[in-house]
């Protein structure tokens, strides 16, 4: 009897010193990161007959050499393995990408010794854009759990030959588990401003109106899914294609399970960009979240912040384009630089303990 009692007795006297010298508890959380990086035309040398990269081949304009490429995926893998590494002590669980040519690149950049270690899954389909460039998810397969994916094929045809189809990228959707939690991704690159702003802002509504049908898909199936959509959009967080398609909100609180919050719009609205272009930023790499990500009373993963990868070796440090994205060409040729955009990325946090300690 006294074997029980004696437990209880030295838990009543540790509550009531708590009451005299003060408890404390301290929560422990874990984090991981989610990113996404627009890679700035991530080409193999060789020349494929189907598609207009011949630009990036050795005897292209380009003059894209073996030792060229090489070395760019040696700066993209540095890249990848410090993002959000300063908060999470590691590199993203999740990388989304886009501009990449074929799953070849992406095998030599998950196969690089910086990144190697970590031990990169890839999720990539090829998408029928002219210049053949796709979207993929690379995922860390000691931490995300593939279940299954779809690429999801972005119909437009012109708006003055309405016979003629536009052709490019894919929306990429990817669903698994973390911590047995499950989580779906989109991965995107939408239409560029190419023609003007306002002539190609349909061919992004176009995709955003894709976006908003895979996100209904899922909702249907799971009314309380997880749900994170990235890309480079072409487009700032407050055009048309996300205020008024996607109905996107800049404020987290109280949004419903199939709302989606854009926390880039506050960044924009300060001023942040992910892209430089005519003295002027542009925030066009943006991560969303639905609002179930946003739930303070869910016990699970939840969105804490995000952030724009800018470091000041990814930045042009003199001549015409200083304080821009230090990329691999710009308009003088070869720079030997990153990319054109800086990478994104969101926190994901959760509570998994109770640390209790007596105040003095």
């Amino acid at each position: 009897m006294s074997t029980r009692i004696f437990p209880l007795f030295v838990f009543c006297l540790l509550f009531l010193l708590g009451v005299e010298r003060g408890f404390s508890q301290e929560k422990e959380y874990k984090i991981i990161s989610v990113a996404f990086y627009n890679v700035e035309n991530l080409f193999d040398t060789e020349d494929n007959p189907f598609t207009f990269d011949d630009d990036r081949t050795p005897k292209g304009n380009d003059v894209w050499t073996q030792e060229k490429y090489q070395d760019k995926v040696q700066k993209l893998a540095r890249v990848i393995t410090e993002i959000g590494f300063e908060t999470t002590n590691q590199p993203p669980a999740i990388v989304g990408v886009c501009e990449v040519e074929n799953r070849g690149v992406l095998e030599d950049l998950i196969n690089e010794p910086k990144l190697k270690q970590y031990n990169y899954g890839i999720v990539h389909y090829n998408s029928p854009d002219r210049r053949g460039i796709d979207v993929a998810l690379l995922y860390r397969k000691d931490i995300f759990k593939l279940e299954n994916s779809v690429s999801h094929e972005l119909l437009i045809y012109n708006s003055k030959e309405p016979d003629k189809r536009v052709y490019t990228r894919d929306q990429l959707v990817v669903s698994g588990n973390i911590d047995d939690e499950k989580l779906h991704f989109i991965v995107n690159h939408w239409p560029s401003r190419s023609g003007g702003e306002t002539a190609s802002s349909y061919k992004r509504e176009k995709a955003a109106a894709l976006n908003k049908i895979i996100l209904d898909s899922i909702f249907k199936k799971e009314p309380l899914a997880r749900v994170i959509s990235m890309g480079d959009f072409n487009d700032d967080p407050t055009n048309k294609s996300f205020k008024e398609v996607l109905k996107t909100k800049a404020d987290a609180t109280g949004l419903n399970p199939h709302q989606l919050y854009n926390p880039m719009e506050p960044m924009l609205k300060k001023g942040m960009g992910t892209l430089a272009y005519r003295d002027g930023w542009n925030l066009f790499d943006q991560i969303l979240v639905s609002g179930a990500l946003t739930t303070k009373d869910y016990s699970g993963f939840q969105f804490y912040k995000a952030g724009i990868f800018n470091k000041k070796y990814l930045i042009t440090k003199n001549g015409q384009y200083k304080g821009y994205p230090f990329r691999s060409y710009g308009y003088s040729g070869y720079q030997g630089g990153y990319s054109d955009h800086f990478p994104v990325y969101i926190y994901l946090i959760k509570q998994v303990a109770y640390t209790l300690s007596i105040k003095n």
